[in-house]
């Protein structure tokens, strides 16, 4: 918390992966980084119209693209290893509870032959990466595809994920410019604990309050998507996008589409209030560096409002670090889902990965791993990319 309300220097240079990036002075006191997106200086030479720009080839994008490609191969390889063997070492043989408490032991034979567990881990591994090598990730041991399982129930976690982040950036956004407006004033303070707060709540207390305390008073609906069921006289186009508002609306079933706003209300909240720190305090450590600029100073002496100073002038250009800080955020809020599903009992695949888990799904539990692993990973590509748009400063080395 110490660079919370630090200079106005701390923020001057921001990466998006500090993992990946190593900062060194050059000699033109500009801050570069090696191995990844390289910035300069935030501060806007004279007469550039606030814009710095540095020479940026194409190709350099491309290969900076190839080679988080190929992290992408590694970070999965490594996510799939682990994965597969701490659930067949936790549980090594799952087929007493796959069976039945009255199966036969000749039925648990049979079930530890098809599913290769009487083989050696290693035979095993071996097995199911040649199995993901040519796109079969397996079924449950009921049967169920694990893939298209996934691909159905992952469009609506991604409305439910979008829809938090939009209520981060409707709420924390104007949270971060009012604190750092009033940086080291009792509203400053405020707003600092109540997204410190959300930081420090549980992600199913957080689910549960708004479940149980918050829900009936606002009468909003706390569980399901939607209470429509798709029927060909409710949704003659069928489920086109999996995505409860959007079928609704292609639908034009529009009681269904505001029903399935209203059931998203709920546990996007929850999704968004334990997150809304990010947004907040990421917009009031850029606003604190905007802040004290020249063109700032300028605006407000040719007597522009504060309004139209901090919204138009500084907060434009302190919101590069914030998007793409979200579309980090977005590949995190993945793996949060699973308990403010269950809680909401939301049909998306954080349900999926709980029942999956709770049930000895090895198959399904390494499928929503992979799946999440390529959100985490997907994501920070794009924000990287967003960043590089965003800012033309950044060269792609």
């Amino acid at each position: 918390m110490a660079h919370d309300s630090g200079s106005p220097n701390f923020h001057r240079t921001f990466m998006l992966s500090p993992r990946l990036l190593r900062t060194s002075k050059d000699s033109g006191g500009r801050l570069a980084a090696r191995g990844g997106l390289i910035v300069g200086n935030r501060e806007p030479a004279e007469g550039s119209g606030g814009r710095i720009s540095v020479g940026r080839n194409p190709s350099d994008l491309v290969l900076f693209v190839g080679k988080r490609l190929l992290q992408l191969v590694a970070v999965l390889f490594g996510v799939v290893t682990i994965t597969f063997f701490f659930t067949h070492i936790a549980i090594p043989n799952p087929c007493n509870v796959w069976s039945g408490p009255r199966a036969t032991d000749a039925t648990i034979q049979l079930c530890i032959h098809n599913n290769d567990l009487d083989k050696p881990p290693l035979t095993q591994y071996a097995n199911y990466i040649l199995k993901l090598a040519t796109g079969s990730w397996g079924a449950s041991p009921r049967g169920v595809l694990v893939l298209p399982t996934i691909l159905t129930a992952f469009p609506q976690t991604l409305e439910l994920v979008l829809t938090a982040l939009l209520f981060m950036v409707l709420l924390g956004i104007p949270l971060g410019v009012v604190a750092a407006n009033n940086s080291g004033r009792w509203l400053d303070h405020l707003v600092r604990t109540f997204y410190l707060s959300g930081w420090a709540t549980p992600t199913y207390l957080g689910g549960v309050i708004l479940s149980i305390a918050i829900g009936p008073i606002l009468g909003l609906p706390r569980s399901g998507a939607f209470n429509t069921i798709p029927t060909p006289e409710t949704f003659p186009r069928g489920e086109v996008f999996h995505i409860s508002v959007l079928d609704a609306l292609v639908n034009l079933n529009f009681p269904a589409a505001v029903d399935a706003v209203l059931h998203l209300i709920l546990p996007a909240s929850a999704l968004a209030f334990i997150n809304l720190g990010i947004a907040t305090r990421m917009t009031r450590m850029s606003m604190l560096e905007v802040l004290p600029m020249d063109y700032v100073k300028t605006a407000k002496i040719k007597g522009l409002s504060d309004f139209r100073v901090l919204y138009k002038h500084a907060l434009r250009n302190s919101l590069i670090s914030t998007t793409t800080v979200l579309g980090i955020t977005a590949g995190g809020l993945l793996s949060t889902t699973v308990v403010i599903e269950e809680i909401f009992q939301w049909p998306g695949i954080g349900s999926y990965a709980y029942e999956a888990i709770t049930k000895y799904n090895f198959n399904g539990t390494i499928g929503v791993v992979i799946f999440f692993a390529i959100g985490v990973v997907v994501a920070n590509l794009v924000a990287d990319i967003l960043y590089g748009i965003l800012d033309p400063r950044v060269d792609w080395r």
